[in-house]
């Protein structure tokens, strides 16, 4: 019986990315069409879109008529887009409840301390959830303390790393490191630490791309 190859994936994203979301949910398809191949050791690498967000966030369609100059038609276009994308995947986008795009640093050291626990795949998964599918608020602690316990987290214990700063240099430093390396945009999968696969790719591209590392090719 031959040994699955083991893979190290790094996978860079923000929590209020919509690309990131279809991109782990392909990656995650492209792992299973893979099972018995290869086996895939996920960490989930922080990368904020918007670091000077303020703490109340802003409306989501202002935010990408400021940030990226679109038109409501643009927008519109984009979101159905995204939609369509995340329904083929089994992942659920409602844009009409997304109304606001949030500070993200918080849930990134939520995530950083759930890496240590074991559980950074749950939690992550489930602030996309909370975010792109029932628009919540994902830099509200109250939230976040909730949605971590739903993750098989210690509410207690994230109720305390969100009222200080634990973990932020971790965050900080990681942000850094993956800049410095050339990822300013995001999803960026980054296989062994030197293949880099780029973007929202289908599940066909990543499991390609994956069972070429694997051989070596």
């Amino acid at each position: 019986m031959t040994t699955p190859a083991t893979l190290r994936i790094d996978f860079v994203s923000d929590v209020s990315c919509p690309w990131c979301a279809v991109g782990l949910a392909s990656l995650q398809q492209a792992l299973a069409r893979l099972d018995g191949e290869i086996s895939a050791e996920i960490h989930f690498q922080p990368f904020e879109l918007n670091p000077q967000m303020a703490a109340a966030g802003e409306d989501s369609t202002e935010h990408l008529v400021r940030k990226y100059g679109s038109s409501a038609e643009q927008i519109d276009a984009n979101r159905a887009a995204i939609r369509e994308r995340g329904a083929a995947l089994g992942f659920t986008f409602n844009m009409d409840r997304r109304s606001r795009v949030y500070n993200t640093f918080d849930a990134h050291r939520l995530l950083h301390w759930a890496g240590l626990e074991g559980r950074q795949l749950a939690l992550k998964q489930i602030l996309l959830r909370a975010y792109f599918t029932d628009g919540e608020d994902v830099s509200a602690h109250d939230t976040l303390q909730r949605l971590a316990i739903e993750a098989g987290l210690d509410g207690e214990r994230a109720r305390q790393i969100l009222a200080g700063d634990e973990y932020a240099d971790d965050v900080r430093e990681q942000e850094r490191f993956f800049t410095s390396r050339g990822i300013h945009s995001v999803p960026a999968t980054i296989v062994n630490g030197q293949h880099l696969i780029s973007g929202g790719q289908p599940p066909e591209a990543f499991e390609q791309a994956l069972r070429q590392i694997a051989a070596g090719e």
